[in-house]
């Protein structure tokens, strides 16, 4: 991995969208992507995640203006999986059922904007603890469980095969597992909970090959919700091969609550509803797997916080906002003792 004073550097070389030339450039891409040419209105930076930088861009058409969104990886990390992969595993999920924000434009090398993409601007609301809590979203939660079950259900339909022709890492739980392992080694802190965990998933995590493309990162935070229910499922860069249980386990991990802890499922639902909804959508999933799942979905995010300190820590990437999310490795510890001593959290 390059280290973050070179990568931000080759980052400043990217022409600025908001800017004449950066415009002028994405105007070309936008066009290229509609198959006519276009003239941009106001193109305005929109916060974003840890590894995106994120535009609104108002294209003038005829009497009215369209919006779409511009993205493009802007941290010290490459994203694991370049924007024309994500765009195209978005696009073929589209197909299967799943809602998403359709692909205008795949940047190249020679359009000097990154690695980026343009897809249309979806409506919806992706900050969970405003859905989550606002009445105007009430009738939306009803419906979320079901709605997210059937996207997942969806995306797991596809066989393997489906996706060979893309770069996408993958393998059994059991090697996820050792990676992880690996990792947690590697930084030499001691955890009791996580080695707890890591010994509670080694004899239960399946050693069979993957049989599905996952997500990855389906969880509250990364759907966009509208009154009526799920508009779209968003930021797919850590999509890979795995099995369905990984993509629900996390959905049920502690961290996607917000503070709604009483409903396992994202804040929103209870794993019964998700289960049921999840099978009548012709998906496969036992109790027990789901269980495993999520324990690995707290172990998987703890971890996250534990490498997140590490940055800090280490002198490696000095950032307060890593140590503060790395103060959350004592909450996922009590999360995974309780969750593996009483099958429940």
């Amino acid at each position: 991995m390059a280290d973050e004073k070179s990568v931000q550097t080759e980052l400043g070389k990217m022409l600025d969208p908001a800017k004449c030339e950066g415009k002028t450039a994405l105007a070309r891409l936008v066009g290229r992507g509609l198959g006519a040419d276009v003239e941009l209105g106001e193109v305005l930076q929109l916060s974003g995640g840890a590894s995106s930088a994120t535009w609104q861009v108002e294209v003038e058409k005829g009497c009215g203006i369209e919006r779409l969104i511009f993205q493009r990886t802007a941290s010290a990390e490459h994203t694991s999986l370049p924007r024309w992969v994500q765009a195209e595993v978005a696009t073929r999920a589209g197909a299967l059922g799943v809602p998403v924000a359709p692909v205008v434009a795949v940047a190249r090398p020679e359009d000097g904007l990154g690695d980026a993409v343009v897809t249309r601007m979806m409506p919806g609301e992706a900050l969970a603890p405003r859905w989550l809590r606002q009445p105007d979203y009430a009738a939306a939660r009803e419906k979320l469980t079901m709605q997210c079950a059937e996207a997942l259900a969806r995306l797991h339909s596809a066989p393997v095969t489906h996706w060979n022709d893309l770069p996408l890492v993958g393998g059994s739980g059991a090697g996820l597992l050792e990676r992880s392992f690996e990792v947690y080694r590697r930084i030499g802190v001691d955890v009791p909970a996580f080695d707890l965990a890591f010994a509670f998933l080694k004899p239960r995590m399946p050693q069979t090959p993957a049989t599905c493309l996952v997500h990855g990162d389906f969880r509250s935070g990364n759907l966009l919700i509208t009154p009526e229910g799920l508009a779209a499922v968003i930021d797919w860069e850590l999509t890979h091969l795995s099995v369905p249980g990984e993509d629900l386990g996390w959905l049920c991990a502690q961290a996607w609550r917000f503070g709604k802890w009483e409903k396992p499922v994202g804040g929103f639902g209870t794993r019964e509803a998700l289960l049921e909804a999840y099978r009548a959508a012709g998906g496969t999933i036992t109790d027990e797997e789901l269980h495993v799942w999520e324990v690995y979905g707290n172990l998987k995010w703890g971890m996250s916080c534990l490498q997140l300190a590490d940055d800090h820590v280490s002198g490696r990437v000095p950032s307060v906002e890593r140590a503060v999310i790395g103060r959350r490795v004592s909450e996922v510890a009590a999360d995974l003792s309780y969750l593996i001593a009483f099958g429940d959290l």
